[in-house]
């Protein structure tokens, strides 16, 4: 499945009644104890806050996603999405390649707090062949391994 990287920020967000539509379903397929409040308060938070979404995309429609903060050294992942109907067809291990050549070419390495990676996820970053370094109460992605994991 060819799937390409797509992010969406407010301005995106607030022009494109598509992108509204999938990361609405993306994220209404999440575990309930995923986001801990109603869908449409979190897109609407996080991307107000200036966050952003970075998502796979094929054939113009969204079917993953992962919320993204950003700062001078790093993009903070959470809340890794997929939708249901798309599951176990490496949409979920395609995006976190396109975020992670994303984030290096951008100069920035990968994190995501450790409350916030679910032990499925940390085992699909393993499975990729990343290495989870613990480093005070974050995770920081270290690229892949030569080698490792099965992208």
């Amino acid at each position: 499945m060819p799937v390409t990287l797509h992010l969406v920020d407010q301005a995106v967000w607030a022009t494109d009644p598509q992108i509204k539509h999938d990361l609405q379903r993306i994220y209404a397929d999440a575990p309930a104890e995923r986001l801990g409040v109603p869908v449409a308060a979190f897109l609407r938070e996080h991307l107000e806050a200036g966050h952003f979404f970075a998502c796979a995309r094929f054939n113009e429609r969204l079917l993953g996603a992962v919320a993204v903060s950003a700062d001078d050294q790093a993009w903070w992942l959470s809340e890794l999405c997929v939708r249901k109907a798309t599951r176990r067809r490496g949409v979920g291990s395609r995006l976190l390649a396109l975020v992670s050549d994303a984030a290096r070419t951008a100069g920035r390495e990968l994190r995501t707090h450790s409350w916030q990676l679910p032990v499925a996820d940390q085992v699909l970053l393993t499975r990729l062949g990343y290495r989870l370094d613990i480093t005070g109460d974050h995770f920081v992605l270290a690229p892949p391994l030569q080698g490792g994991g099965n992208p």
